[in-house]
Order: C-alpha cells, then sequence, then structure tokens
C-alpha cells in the first residue's frame, strides 16, 4: 500500500516517546508497505537525520515548524479559534505540498500523528485517514492549567485548554479512523461521536535493544526516574518523587540513591540533585546504562495519558517497577505479579522500600516484567496490530 505519513516531530533521532514509536513502525511497516514521510523540525540541523529514515521510507520531506514562542502563535492563539498548540503547526507550505503530492500519486491512506497536523490536510483530500492520538492533549493541559500558580493566567489557559479539547474532539470526528494508545482512551474518544471507531495499538519495546542488558550489583540501592522534561507530565513526577516521595525512602533506607536521568532538564529539574543522595542526569548517550545500575525504576505519574516508554523499558531490561494506576496505562500488567502499585507519596515510598528490602519479590516482578513485554509489547507484535488497521481502511 501507498501510504502517506504525517508527524509533528522527525522520528529519529530517538529522544521522544514519539520518535521511538514512529520509528519503529517505520522500521517494521516498510517491508510491506511504501510509506512517503512529511515531517515538521524545529531547526535544520535536523536534516542530517533524513539519511536513516529513507532506508524505510520511499521519500522523506521536512517543513520548518515556527518556534513555540514566535509572536505570529501568539497572534493566532489570541485572535483566532485556533489554540496556541494548533497556531504552532499550521504551514500553509505543508498542507499545499500535501496537495500536489495527493494529486501526484494514488495513495491508499493518510496516517496522521496527532491531532495537530489534521489541519494542514486540504479540505478536497479524498483519501482515507487514520489519526492516531499518542495522548489525549487537553487532558494533558488541562491539568498543568489546574496546578498552574499564577492566578491572574489561569482564565487565558483555561480557554486555551476548552479550545484544545474543541478542535482535538473536531478531528476525531473528522478522521476516518482512530487509534488509541489505551482502552481508557479509546473510552473518552469514543464519546466525541457514535460512530467513531477506534482501535487500540500501544506502544512497544525494542526487545533487540534491551535484550543485552544485565544488571549490575550497585554499592547502594539505586532508585531509577526516566523522563524528557520537555514533556510536563515528567517534569511533574520528578518534582513529585523529589519533594514528597525520596523523604520519605531515605529516612528508611539511608543508604538509598535516587537517580533521576532524562533529556533537556530545566533549572528546577536539576536543583533537585541538591538534596541528599539525588543525581540528575540530562542527555545520557544510552539509556540501557541507567537501567544497568537501576534496582528498580520508580515512576510516579500524576498526568499525561498514553503508554509510558519508561516502564516498558524497564521491564525489558529485567528492572522492577513501583508506578500508580496511570503509570501502567495501557500495559496488561498485573499488580503484585509484574509490578506495584500505589497513588500516594507514603504508599509510594513503602512499595519502593519492599522491592529494595525483599530479593524474592524483586526477582518475580523482573522475570514476569520481561515475559509481559516480549510477549505483547515487542514492535513487530505491535506492527502487525497496525497492518491489520491499514489493510482495512486501504480497502
Amino acid at each position: 500500500m501507498k501510504i502517506l505519513m504525517l508527524t509533528p516531530y522527525l522520528p529519529y533521532p530517538l529522544h521522544s516517546g514519539g520518535q521511538i514509536r514512529s520509528y519503529n513502525l517505520l522500521k517494521n511497516l516498510a517491508k510491506k508497505h511504501q510509506v512517503t514521510l512529511f515531517s515538521f523540525i524545529r531547526s535544520n540541523q535536523e536534516k542530517q537525520y533524513i539519511k536513516e529514515l529513507t532506508k524505510y521510507c520511499h521519500k522523506v520531506q521536512v517543513f520548518k515548524r515556527r518556534q513555540a514562542w514566535d509572536l505570529r502563535n501568539i497572534i493566532l492563539a489570541a485572535l483566532t479559534p485556533y489554540p496556541f498548540l494548533v497556531s504552532i503547526y499550521l504551514s500553509r507550505s505543508l498542507r499545499s505540498h500535501i496537495a500536489k503530492e495527493l494529486a501526484s500519486a494514488d495513495y491508499d491512506l493518510i496516517h496522521a500523528e496527532t491531532f495537530y497536523v489534521m489541519p494542514s490536510l486540504p479540505g478536497e483530500a479524498k483519501v482515507p485517514t487514520l489519526l492516531v492520538e499518542q495522548t489525549i492533549e487537553y487532558l494533558v493541559y488541562q491539568r498543568f492549567v489546574e496546578t498552574f500558580k499564577f492566578l491572574p493566567l489561569k482564565p487565558l489557559l483555561y480557554f486555551d485548554v476548552l479550545k484544545i479539547k474543541l478542535w482535538e474532539k473536531y478531528f476525531w470526528r473528522k478522521a476516518t479512523r482512530l487509534v488509541a494508545m489505551s482502552e481508557s482512551d479509546k473510552e473518552i474518544m469514543q464519546q466525541a461521536g457514535k460512530n467513531l471507531k477506534v482501535d487500540v495499538v500501544a506502544n512497544g519495546v525494542d526487545i533487540d535493544h534491551f535484550a543485552t542488558i544485565k544488571p549490575s550489583q550497585t554499592k547502594a540501592p539505586t532508585i531509577l526516574f526516566v523522563g524528557n522534561f520537555k514533556w510536563l507530565p515528567n517534569k511533574d513526577a520528578a518534582k513529585f518523587l523529589a519533594n514528597d516521595i525520596w523523604p520519605k525512602i531515605i529516612s528508611q533506607l539511608p543508604q538509598a540513591r535516587l537517580w533521576i536521568v532524562g533529556r533537556n532538564p530545566t533549572q528546577d529539574i536539576l536543583a533537585l540533585a541538591k538534596k541528599p543522595h539525588i543525581s540528575v542526569t540530562g542527555n545520557l548517550a544510552d539509556i540501557r546504562t541507567a537501567f544497568k545500575k537501576a534496582n528498580v525504576l520508580l515512576a510516579p505519574i500524576r498526568n499525561g495519558r498514553g503508554t509510558k516508554y519508561k516502564v516498558l523499558e524497564a521491564m525489558a531490561s529485567q528492572v522492577p517497577v513501583v508506578t500508580t494506576q496511570l503509570g501502567i496505562e495501557g500495559i496488561a500488567a498485573q499488580p503484585g505479579k509484574s509490578v506495584l502499585l500505589a497513588e500516594t507519596a507514603d504508599s509510594l515510598a513503602q512499595k519502593t522500600i519492599k522491592v529494595l528490602t525483599n530479593k524474592s519479590l524483586s526477582k518475580k516482578l523482573a522475570t514476569n516484567g520481561k515475559q509481559l513485554v516480549y510477549s505483547q509489547y515487542n514492535w513487530q507484535v505491535i506492527s502487525q496490530k497496525l497492518d491489520k488497521i491499514y489493510q482495512q481502511l486501504g480497502a
């Protein structure tokens, strides 16, 4: 089949969850389909990565996205119905090139990653559209505004969240078919319309990449947190961990260490290293280095829907996981068997201490977690699910 894929980022290098997903799907789907990729880039330096993607794509074309705080984005968000998130990705150039591409070749379907690239589709496009929602954006920003402390700006931010919600639901109804990351996301999306067809295609792991990891013995029990700090829920989780959970752990296990790892750490995240026995590392060259030295992954996620790569990668690396119910959303992990779940700071601390002090429990979680990921969440299995949707939609 001939597929036109649209992404709000270049799917390489693998610095974010979205890039990991798109890259691995391209890698696996290229065996059956001819994919043309249109992607946004932030800077011209990213063009050096196009060569890697041409291994799996028939053609790759990139479009420069405006910087987030470009005055044009602010004006569009303030004076038009578009929310700020959509304004960033509005592009006449992309819209024009999509129209030309569809006119010049007989495409079977359009695959759009995230709803905010959908406004670039020309209105006259007759090709079936598959919209993949990696997370439900309006819920993420709604949570951010709820915890935003500068009160004078809150009404404006709430209004922008309302616009995100309206546009997101509008494009759910406009797409031919939808993909969600979890059953709970699917239920929310189906509420936007009676006849919406939503499939669940969760995220996965490159199991060959993590298969070589053999956990090493560390002198001090090491608790790991992983996350890209451009993603607001990761910032919230890291602060919650360092400020509320960590003091409870260190009071009972004074020899323990907390290692926070993630790209794009902000100053407030870097400042967490000032607390006792906490270290912060940004832009680690190989995340497997962190998993190799970790005794447990603690992911106190309180916001942000969709499957968490940090959890899947930890399981693939045989690292026990302690997280929240939201942290395993989209993952069929059984509490007590392949993961430990808790919601409050005190309970998360106690579950983590339990893993660190009970070798039998730690081994059970590590073994069962790895088996789960290998059987259900490797990219070959995930791409086969998406391929079935392609075949149905393209037909």
